[in-house]
């Protein structure tokens, strides 16, 4: 078992972006089945704002990570490899998919809002744009939740090893061995 554990601020980070980055992916596929109206408009706003505290979220993470070295990997060989491979591109989409519905909302009429407050836009109304920026989303959420499963799976598979991983991301270490 390893004895490292992440800090109290890695970890309250990963969990805050878990809950809002899983939140988001229900929304973000309930939403689009919703009639036209104030509910769904609600629920589109809700997601935007919900995907900028993700983007704000991420980027924190990474300053956090620039200065503060993760836990060594108990992991060895390809498991390490599959886990660092998989760690770097969870950061990248975790970027990339709010990132980019951000520049899709950029380019209609409508305004941005982050819980309330309108933002300024880095575009204008483009159907085009829009579109590109759209599908950009839609394939970076898609990779991304693909990505999480594996995370989740790897996390279960370290849980049902009991080799001590999962214990240093649990907060007051939680499922002791």
């Amino acid at each position: 078992m390893s004895g490292q554990r992440y800090t109290l601020e890695a970890i309250v980070l990963h969990w805050a972006q878990a809950i809002v980055v899983i939140w988001l992916l229900w929304l973000g596929w309930t939403m689009v089945d919703l009639p036209k109206g104030a509910e769904r408009s609600a629920a589109y706003g809700l997601h935007k704002s919900l995907g900028l505290l993700a983007l704000l979220l991420i980027i924190v993470r990474l300053a956090w990570r620039r200065g503060h070295q993760a836990p060594k990997l108990v992991a060895t060989g390809w498991e390490a490899k599959l886990a660092t491979a998989v760690h770097h591109a969870l950061y990248a989409l975790l970027f990339m998919a709010p990132l980019a519905g951000f520049l899709a909302s950029s380019f209609t009429p409508f305004a941005i809002k982050f819980f309330g407050i309108e933002l300024p836009k880095l575009g204008w109304p483009d159907e085009t744009l829009n579109g590109a920026f759209k599908l950009a989303h839609v394939v970076f959420v898609w990779g991304l939740a693909a990505l999480i499963g594996l995370h989740i799976a790897g996390a279960l598979k370290h849980l049902f090893k009991r080799d001590g991983t999962i214990q240093r991301m649990l907060p007051g270490g939680l499922f002791k061995n």
